[in-house]
């Protein structure tokens, strides 16, 4: 929840974050609600982006790996991908590698 603590701080560096799930979306709605995030939470149910960012069933698991994009209008700034289930970048690294 440390993401949802600190949005304020992407907020003030003019930055937006946007989260996606390969779930159905009900089930993001779900999950949604449940955290109470104040940022956009994407569907992915045909793992279409989680693919084309090449984290789809990277631990075998038939979901999207945990990943971090800092993305600018020319593309990817910096990346995170995580090596298993809870491996996430603090929301200080992220913050560090933002323009």
């Amino acid at each position: 929840m440390e993401l949802r603590d600190r949005y304020g701080d992407f907020q003030a560096r003019g930055a937006e974050v946007v989260a996606l799930a390969v779930a159905s979306r009900e089930a993001v709605d779900g999950v949604w609600s449940a955290i109470g995030a104040p940022y956009p939470i994407l569907a992915d149910p045909e793992h279409r982006a989680a693919e084309a960012y090449g984290v789809y069933n990277r631990l075998g698991d038939g979901l999207a790996a945990p990943a971090v994009f800092v993305l600018t209008k020319d593309g990817i700034l910096w990346s995170y991908v995580g090596q298993h289930s809870a491996d996430r970048p603090s929301v200080d690294e992220i913050l560090r590698h933002l323009p």
